[in-house]
């Protein structure tokens, strides 16, 4: 058994895949070029946004989008501590803070509440995580960001394809910041990222400080970085997109059957907020004795990860960066939590095992 199964999932595509890969051989365009125009097209119109701008990776589409707002020493941006690296790791190295608020028991996302508490003066951005597959409470972070003038930039790694109240994650703040990492619901054969906007003016400065702060070869406008998503990425995603909507399906029919099939009292079962569609990048769930049961699971078989064993706050590198006002769930989930295997071609038996294993764990 596997927490992700991609050889399989290439396998389904084949012919198609390597038809689009040979197809960019042939053109010797490896760089930008009209597949990477035509994703970013295609990805725009999936998610009915105006805008979508390709990068290398996740984490620069993060960077750049802070960048694009000339956010850096003396700005705060509030955040979360319990996500991945990246969303805190891009605020630190443009010099500005991170301030670190707790999240929302139920979803794992930003708690609005401490939010608005946390806002001072050198405030400029609050930064929410789509953790897991589903979106955090926008509506709430983006209305306190317009009463106080912040950007909202939206962490959406995890949730391509989840939506809230019928809009897609990404498109409710100023930038949407995508990662097609290999592992992510739709994710291509190496790193590669997107930012999305509805804003044509923000748009143009994404790309521009992409590709080194300039919009014409040779002259440059502003700092920029070298962030560009390849034509082989690019071909590849736009053989996945099509099947994104039936991929994220899928999840929720395991995420489904791992709920009504896990019957023990002592586990917490991720929760989905009322007006969201959950995409299932993670199912994660709390347990008050996680080591016994890893332990017990891989003595079946059964691969487990953390998502995530550390919070930001408490890791070594962070430990002198930002500040925060309290963070007693975070702690609390990141001591708790456990992700079982998902990904849309995970076998019905396999599901079945990792059931009647947690169960028979705790009978």
């Amino acid at each position: 058994m596997q927490m992700v199964d991609l050889v399989t999932q290439y396998q389904e595509l084949q012919p198609e895949m390597d038809a689009a890969i040979q197809r960019v051989l042939d053109s010797g365009y490896f760089i930008m070029g009209p597949e990477l125009k035509a994703l970013e097209d295609e990805v725009a119109a999936f998610l009915d946004v105006e805008h979508a701008v390709g990068c290398a990776s996740g984490t620069d589409a993060l960077q750049i989008a802070l960048m694009a707002h000339d956010i850096g020493p003396g700005d705060e941006v509030i955040t979360t501590a319990f996500t991945f690296v990246a969303t805190v790791e891009v605020i630190a190295l443009l010099g500005a803070t991170p301030v670190y608020v707790d999240i929302d028991p139920d979803s794992y996302t930003l708690d609005p509440e401490a939010v608005e508490a946390a806002i001072t003066e050198n405030t400029r951005a609050i930064l929410p995580v789509h953790l897991f597959g589903q979106c955090a409470r926008t509506e709430a972070l983006t209305e306190i960001a317009e009463r106080h003038n912040l950007v909202v930039i939206e962490d959406t790694a995890q949730a391509i394809g989840a939506t809230r109240h019928g809009g897609y994650a990404g498109t409710f703040g100023d930038v949407g910041c995508i990662s097609f990492f290999p592992s992510k619901n739709l994710g291509a054969y190496g790193d590669g990222g997107m930012m999305v906007t509805r804003n044509g003016e923000l748009a143009e400065k994404l790309r521009m400080i992409s590709k080194h702060g300039s919009r014409v070869k040779y002259q440059h406008e502003t700092l920029g970085v070298n962030s560009r998503l390849d034509a082989l990425q690019a071909a590849i995603l736009r053989v996945k997109l099509p099947h994104l909507e039936d991929w994220n399906g899928r999840r929720r029919q395991i995420a489904a059957h791992y709920r009504t099939g896990i019957q023990a009292s002592e586990v917490t079962l991720p929760r989905t907020l009322d007006g969201n569609t959950h995409v299932y990048h993670q199912f994660s769930i709390q347990v008050p004795d996680r080591d016994d049961l890893r332990s017990a699971l891989q003595d079946r078989g059964i691969p487990t990860a953390i998502h995530y064993p550390i919070p930001l706050h408490q890791q070594p590198a962070f430990r002198e960066i930002g500040r925060n006002l309290g963070l007693a769930v975070s702690e609390q989930v990141a001591a708790h939590i456990i992700s079982l295997p998902i990904y849309p071609e995970m076998p019905p038996a396999d599901r079945e095992t990792v059931i009647d294993a947690i169960n028979t764990y705790y009978s």
